[in-house]
């Protein structure tokens, strides 16, 4: 039996209720080797058509974890406080301002209320925010996933990520 590794970083979408936002950070989990938990009741069912369409035929390699409520996932997960991150439009320190370990935990609270009253005590002091600069409360789940997601593989992977742009296109 292989052993199972601890990914670089984890994603815990807490009670999401729009099928195509799970689908697409499904499938950039995939695509970065990200962890998805997902925090039950779900607004939809795992099975359902819209988040396979989002996720392509990547959602079944989406190393997936379902936790039938808060504290199973935290359980689950475990690490040291500093490691959980929960994303807030009600954050005061950016997502860019703060260090990612190893393990790094990224905590969404649901489309429609963000994490709520609980999650929000609890975060504490490890409240993130992506500052955003036009007329709207906050940006899309999966957007802001991809967003602090790729901010922490910058520091935790800088050598995987490219340096310059003619990395990025191989043709002349």
């Amino acid at each position: 039996m292989a052993a199972v590794t601890e990914p670089l970083v984890h994603i815990v979408l807490v009670q999401p209720l729009i099928p195509p936002n799970t689908g697409s950070v499904g499938r950039l989990c995939v695509g970065t080797g990200t962890r998805l938990h997902l925090v039950e009741p779900l607004g939809f069912d795992i099975d359902e058509k819209a988040v396979r369409r989002a996720g392509l035929d990547y959602w079944k390699d989406v190393d997936l974890h379902v936790h039938p409520d808060w504290e199973a996932c935290k359980a689950a997960i475990g690490g040291p406080p500093e490691r959980w991150h929960f994303l807030s439009s009600h954050g005061r320190t950016p997502y860019t301002a703060v260090p990612y370990a190893p393990g790094a935990v990224l905590v969404f609270g649901k489309e429609t209320t963000g994490l709520g009253e609980a999650l929000l005590d609890e975060a504490g002091d490890r409240l993130r925010a992506i500052p955003h600069f036009g007329p709207v409360r906050s940006l899309n789940l999966a957007v802001a996933a991809g967003i602090v997601l790729y901010e922490a593989l910058r520091r935790l992977r800088p050598d995987a990520l490219p340096t310059h742009s003619s990395t990025l296109d191989p043709r002349p």
